[in-house]
């Protein structure tokens, strides 16, 4: 039985599963084996990880342990709270007719990330125009129908995983942002901060930056320097406003401290920075990536819940969900007519009731014709039994996002 334990409560002997870490961006450690010394135990500490999963059938147990189901249980009755209330969005075009300008506007950020990236690498001219009007045609494609971009985020590849992290965290920012009615500066200033938040990256070495095996202690932390990066290199650039420059130094700062590049607790993290921080693990633990293998958008809400408190914050991480609702676009659902359908659009007035692209039949085990269903329709009576892992009915979701 998998277990889950405080890491206060670890001890020689026990079996990790899983170290429950996937916050930490870039950490490739992913450890599972027996406990057999002290130094391990603190070593997990160091991390700032508070809760690590245990197999008792192969370890040691302890009365401080909780069964995982019980803490997905728990996870899931706080996902369907935290989406009890309406969204908020509502789209003033169709999602077939902004999928477009959407696929333009992201093709385009990728490409302009990445020269701007190179610009600084080089010691070019620095021209943080196009940047500024790339953030307003962001924000004005989600104003229009917040799914385009949505749905274009769920397509990726993991072997570009820099540019499209960026720009897809400037579009969940632009969601969170837009949803907490940000005055417009500010929401533009923080966009522009989501979309340069790892420039500093371009000081890392190659080798550390590309590594598709673990990093040993010494090179993560050299791979944590990249937030310093970031806001020197912003805070040293004309054009570039101090709430952009906050967004991107504090991507990585956790509540409780644990995180960098300062170690800030509590209220010394900005509104931005928690806003940013809950936006760059989502996006990062719900992505393919050469050593890690992305959760679906569901449990990547739920690992944000349980997360909450000591490295999130809860209030904010409740607005983000209500943000994007109970089934973010591109998760993969099973009907309770059987039938699988991928999300494509969330429904401003009822998240239960999302647009679904259906494309399998379960209780058949057949595909069957792609067609596209609004649930909240009248007349329909299918609905949402449960998010399910694509990998289960071995779905490409991405192959129905557009």
């Amino acid at each position: 039985m998998i277990k889950r334990i405080p890491v206060s409560a670890l001890k020689v002997g026990m079996y990790i599963t899983d170290l429950n870490n996937d916050w930490i961006p870039h950490n490739t450690q992913r450890r599972k084996g027996v406990i057999r010394r002290e130094e391990t135990i603190e070593k997990i500490r160091r991390m700032g990880v508070q809760h690590v999963y245990i197999d008792v059938s192969r370890g040691s147990d302890s009365e401080d342990a909780e069964p995982a189901t019980e803490v997905d249980r728990r996870n899931q009755e706080a996902l369907q709270q935290a989406g009890a209330q309406k969204p908020g969005f509502n789209p003033k075009v169709p999602l077939d007719e902004e999928i477009v300008v959407a696929q333009q506007v992201h093709s385009q950020a990728q490409n302009l990330v990445g020269s701007f990236m190179n610009n600084v690498k080089i010691g070019g001219a620095i021209d943080v125009a196009p940047i500024h009007k790339l953030a307003n045609e962001l924000q004005n494609s989600v104003l229009r129908n917040a799914n385009a971009l949505s749905c274009l985020g769920r397509i990726r590849e993991k072997d570009n995983y820099l540019l499209e992290h960026s720009v897809n965290l400037s579009v969940l920012m632009s969601l969170f942002g837009h949803y907490r009615k940000l005055p417009q500066d500010i929401l533009h200033q923080a966009i522009v901060g989501a979309l340069l938040h790892d420039i500093g990256k371009i000081l890392t070495p190659d080798d550390i930056l590309h590594k598709p095996g673990r990093l040993s202690p010494e090179e993560f932390e050299v791979m944590k320097l990249h937030a310093r990066h970031s806001r020197d290199i912003l805070a040293n650039t004309e054009g570039i406003g101090e709430i952009t420059v906050i967004t991107a130094a504090q991507h990585h700062e956790k509540l409780d401290g644990s995180g960098y590049p300062e170690g800030l607790k509590g209220d010394e993290i900005t509104v931005y920075g928690r806003m940013v921080a809950i936006t760059d693990v989502y996006d990062a633990i719900t992505a393919d990536r050469v050593y890690h293998k992305g959760m679906t958008p569901t449990q990547g809400l739920k690992k944000l819940l349980e997360w909450s408190g000591d490295h999130l914050d809860p209030a904010l991480v409740r607005e983000f969900i209500r943000c994007v609702g109970l089934y973010p676009v591109g998760s993969l659902v099973l009907l309770e007519s059987g039938k699988l359908g991928v999300v494509v659009a969330t429904n401003e007035s009822d998240q239960r009731l999302p647009v679904v692209r259906v494309m399998y039949h379960t209780r058949f085990r057949m595909p069957i014709p792609v067609k596209t269903i609004d649930l909240a329709r009248p007349g329909n009576q299918d609905r949402i039994a449960q998010a399910v892992d694509p990998e289960q009915y071995r779905v490409d979701v991405r192959k129905f996002m557009v």
